[in-house]
């Protein structure tokens, strides 16, 4: 008996602590992909997603944005099969992701666009200091973040930046999502 409770509180701290993945990821423009055939050393390709579509041996253009990695394997398997190869096994692994950036424009010293990193989030100061931190003309309480939601519609949302840097509310950092715009308008005063 104690040793059955043993191996379940071992099991349940394992599923605890194993990760449940909500959605497969979507391929990107933008992707390196690399794609091996079982037993067929001449199919290996790393291939780049432009436009949603790669290049592939025998099947030349083949679209792929949007779908998942498990979807592409059987879509080339079942596009091989139908002409070329008995049975085939694809395997497809994201080599590279697509770069998410964040777009920083107005008063800043070097606007433009910057990567966001993986491993943690970005914050409004955080993009705004990629962008080599304001100019001496800056309007830095009228900074704003200009972001797409679904269906096309934009929100923009204010951001009080002395806030964050004199009074210390690291509340007011919001986080900027992959293609959002970070606006520092001019000071007319």
């Amino acid at each position: 008996m104690r040793i059955l409770s043993v191996i379940i509180s071992v099991l349940s701290v394992f599923l605890l602590a194993t990760p449940v993945l909500c959605e497969e990821y979507k391929i990107e423009t933008g992707d390196l992909l690399h794609i091996t055939v079982f037993e067929q050393p001449d199919m290996e390709t790393k291939a780049r997603v432009t436009k949603g579509e790669i290049s592939f041996p025998l099947l030349g253009n083949v679209k792929v944005e949007g779908l998942a990695i498990s979807e592409l394997e059987k879509k080339l398997e079942a596009l091989l099969e139908k002409d070329y190869l008995v049975n085939p096994r694809v395997s497809v692994r994201v080599e590279e992701y697509h770069p998410k950036k964040v777009f920083v424009l107005g008063s800043v010293d070097k606007p433009g666009a910057y990567d966001l990193s993986k491993e943690k989030p970005t914050t409004v100061l955080e993009a705004i200091t990629m962008a080599g931190g304001f100019t001496k003309t800056a309007a830095v309480n009228d900074t704003k973040i200009i972001r797409k939601k679904s269906g096309g519609q934009e929100e923009t949302i204010k951001v009080r930046i002395t806030d964050i840097t004199q009074k210390g509310d690291k509340d007011k950092d919001v986080q900027v999502q992959p293609n959002d715009v970070v606006f520092v308008p001019e000071s007319f005063f």
